[in-house]
């Protein structure tokens, strides 16, 4: 059973090797957090979290757990708190005026280049997920891959915007940002981690902070990107260029953004993973099944030949297999049941339940489709 029983938002476990940065920009300083030594040539792990949370909060449960060290052992991990959203953060001064999201993707050129690295595999969630795609459609070469979950690629509208506004007036910023995060059915059905939250988002990030964070994200631009149709508009359409994994729980109030965003992308580059039982922080409820998920990712994409999980799988994967399986035009109604691994996907094709077969064995489709998995 992945779901965590005790939730450790701040208490990470001790590395020798972590190393804190307050790195300057052109928008402003930002916290970063680097973890192990880079690998040659290879990208790091890039993280970057969503509203009322920092990178500790939305993270560590999904980088702490048993199975994902054997994956970040061939990467190193570069954490970016949003400005001012860091543990023990100062307010800002009045006046200040709070980078949007367009600026706060400008800045992760910044932070590469200080610490000297070429590229990276991102982790957003959320409003995260936002900064990393906006990132990867202004600098492409940047950005390896994509992990984006619960991303919304519609800028904020006009109704939503007074709703927001009317229930600044009405609702204190934790029970708004708390709505942000879970759905109906989440904040009344699992009160610990709710609490857990709760506490966090009131006590350990400054309020006045989090304000800008909230509103610089309620002003998000759209990301004005569509789905390249071949014969159409393949070398003019702007849309994600790398790998893309979509993640959402399915009773994540994200839903909805998340396929909208889905039908935007390059259906042979991405994969969408809608996780059950889960709501909306699947990284922290859901860490095993994301830790696969994930593992795949980064072998289709050619990096790690395989990673033995100590107990989710009982064989390794070559790359090439998913390599294969991540790229093939495939829509697949497939679903994975709740005990299986997501490796299921590659003895499983788009006939249905029952049918056998390898990735050489599905058959492609005169209209391109994203793989979407349900686990």
């Amino acid at each position: 059973m992945d779901e965590l029983q005790d939730v450790q938002l701040t208490e990470i476990k001790p590395l020798l090797n972590d190393k804190e940065h307050d790195i300057e920009t052109a928008f402003g300083v930002v916290h970063v957090t680097m973890r192990g030594t880079p690998k040659g040539n290879r990208p790091v792990i890039l993280t970057y979290h969503d509203i009322g949370l920092n990178h500790k909060s939305c993270f560590n449960a999904f980088f702490n757990f048993e199975d994902m060290q054997e994956i970040t052992q061939h990467f190193a991990v570069c954490h970016v708190d949003a400005p001012g959203q860091q543990e023990g953060a100062p307010p800002f001064p009045s006046g200040y005026q709070y980078p949007s999201m367009d600026e706060l993707a400008e800045m992760l050129p910044a932070v590469l280049t200080h610490l000297n690295l070429k590229s990276f595999i991102g982790i957003g969630l959320g409003a995260g997920a936002y900064v990393l795609s906006r990132c990867a459609l202004s600098h492409p070469d940047l950005v390896e891959g994509l992990v984006l979950i619960n991303v919304d690629p519609c800028a904020k509208g006009w109704i939503d915007w007074a709703a927001s506004k009317f229930s600044g007036w009405t609702t204190n910023i934790v029970d708004i940002v708390l709505a942000h995060h879970f759905g109906h059915e989440e904040l009344q059905a699992n009160l610990d981690l709710i609490q857990t939250y709760r506490l966090h988002i009131a006590q350990d990030i400054n309020q006045d902070n989090l304000q800008l964070f909230l509103a610089s994200y309620n002003s998000r631009r759209d990301l004005e990107i569509e789905r390249p149709v071949l014969g159409v508009n393949e070398n003019t359409a702007k849309t994600l260029k790398c790998p893309a994994l979509l993640v959402v729980g399915d009773n994540s109030p994200a839903v909805e953004a998340v396929v909208e965003c889905n039908s935007r992308l390059d259906p042979t580059k991405t994969t969408l993973l809608k996780m059950a039982d889960c709501g909306g922080l699947p990284q922290v409820v859901q860490p095993g099944k994301l830790t696969e998920a994930f593992k795949y990712f980064v072998q289709g994409m050619g990096y790690i030949p395989y990673v033995q999980l100590s107990h989710l799988s009982t064989e390794s994967v070559p790359a090439a297999s998913m390599t294969r399986l991540m790229r093939s035009r495939t829509h697949s109604s497939s679903s994975v049941g709740s005990g299986e691994s997501v490796r299921s996907r590659s003895h499983t094709s788009n006939h249905g339940e029952g049918s056998a077969g390898t990735p050489e064995g599905i058959d492609l489709q005169d209209a391109p489709q994203t793989m979407e998995v349900s686990c």
